[in-house]
């Protein structure tokens, strides 16, 4: 789409002049379904409670809208927060921040971030130099309430991010806290992967009649990704991705693991294997997380090891693959991962390393995204592991194979017919008659 197009677009949403400007100026090529859904309701000042997935534009989403409104009331000289966005972890602050100062460029508009890593007196000191909204994760918000140090009593609208990941970090009652000291007259929007069971409870106790939008189902995400997964023994996994790495002369891969434990071994391993290797865990410090993130995205690292809960927030335009060196428990959780691939309209690929005990696991989550996907074995990594009992398909009826209860039923029916027949002939009464 031209960029005149992609401008019109967003000219159809109603944003003010300098932000349409900053969109240009950003290269944005269209509006997506999230942004035009929820743009026009939360224009309107109404909650909302958003399900949308990684890469579908939901930053933005939220973002213009919020930027819009606070055009119309912010004061240079008169700086107070008046919003307010909590999201998990530090790469999101660092996302949702830059797309703040990105679309507001044009506009006298002062986000401040806190979070943790970063020494409490800096952010004090931004604090006090002036902030219209504050983008922060739990903890640290927390904690320079609870000193006194941040004043919410104007905020008046809220914006909970991720609130699926914050529930699982255990950061509900934070919420609820820090909730309390935001005006009780507020916009309230509310944006996760899933509309499940609890976020519809967590809707219910800090949003109003809220607006509900919900795009992009799991299976929107997969669509555009090319899939492989590699059966191979538990022993040799680590082998299998360093040759797949240098044969497929890889660049910039996103692997996953399950616990912080496995990310450092297939650091080490890849690192021994001259394979240029950075990792991302929540024991890691802010620096040394964001130190490994940059190191990818800049092209001196061709491989991030990350958990899921720290790559939440990670955004590289055009990843070229993401792998799972461990598959997730939940589908929701896969497709996350393979959401940072595929973004923006760009082709993704994904390679999952299966071992013996992956099987099932790896079948509900081709059932539930409605995949189909070959289970390859590499030359040269044929599998000795013991493998599972493949099912035997069971022999079918001739019954079935002649078409099932419909034919079985049309039988008997001709059978009945036929012997009721035949009754009739023998009767006494067909007997007198012939005689």
């Amino acid at each position: 789409m031209s960029k005149g197009h992609a401008i019109k677009a967003f000219e159809k949403l109603n944003l003010h002049p300098d932000i349409l400007k900053a969109i240009e100026a950003a290269k944005y090529e269209n509006a997506t379904a999230i942004q035009n859904k929820v743009i026009p309701v939360a224009m309107r000042g109404v909650d909302i409670l958003g399900a949308s997935k990684s890469g579908t534009g939901k930053t933005a989403a939220y973002v213009l809208p919020l930027l819009n409104k606070l055009q119309k009331v912010v004061k240079k000289e008169q700086k107070v927060i008046r919003a307010l966005i909590i999201v998990p972890t530090i790469e999101l602050v660092d996302q949702v921040s830059r797309s703040i100062n990105d679309f507001g460029k044009y506009l006298d508009i002062k986000n401040v971030k806190i979070q943790g890593g970063i020494p409490k007196s800096t952010q004090i000191e931004r604090i006090r130099s002036g902030a219209d909204i504050i983008v922060a994760t739990p903890g640290r918000l927390q904690s320079l309430i609870a000193e006194k140090k941040i004043n919410l009593e104007n905020v008046n609208t809220v914006i909970l991010d991720e609130a699926d990941t914050m529930l699982d970090l255990g950061f509900l009652d934070e919420i609820k806290a820090i909730l309390n000291y935001c005006k009780a007259q507020r916009q309230t929007m509310m944006f996760s992967a899933t509309i499940s069971q609890n976020i519809k409870k967590l809707a219910k106790e800090f949003l109003k009649d809220p607006a509900i939008v919900e795009v992009s189902q799991r299976r929107d995400i997969v669509d555009f990704i090319v899939h492989k997964a590699y059966k191979v023994d538990k022993k040799r996994k680590a082998e299998l991705v360093a040759k797949l790495i240098e044969d497929k002369h890889l660049h910039q891969v996103l692997l996953f693991t399950s616990t912080k434990e496995q990310a450092n071994k297939i650091y080490e391993y890849l690192k021994a294997k001259k394979i240029r290797v950075s990792v991302i865990h929540g024991d890691l410090n802010r620096g040394s997380r964001a130190k490994s993130l940059a190191l990818l995205k800049s092209g001196k690292t061709q491989v991030l090891v990350a958990t899921d809960i720290a790559a939440r927030g990670i955004d590289i335009p055009q990843l070229e693959m993401v792998m799972n060196f461990d598959l997730p428990e939940h589908t929701d959780d896969f497709t996350h991962r393979v959401g940072r691939t595929g973004r923006a309209g760009h082709k993704g690929q994904v390679i999952s390393f299966l071992t013996a005990h992956d099987y099932n696991a790896f079948s509900k989550i081709e059932k539930d995204l409605r995949l189909s996907i070959k289970r390859e074995i590499h030359p040269g990594f044929e599998l000795t592991d013991k493998q599972p009992r493949q099912k035997q398909p069971k022999k079918k009826s001739l019954v079935e194979r002649k078409g099932g209860f419909d034919f079985h039923k049309k039988r008997m029916e001709k059978r009945k017919k036929q012997t009721a027949f035949k009754n009739r002939k023998k009767s006494p009464e067909n007997r007198s008659k012939k005689k």
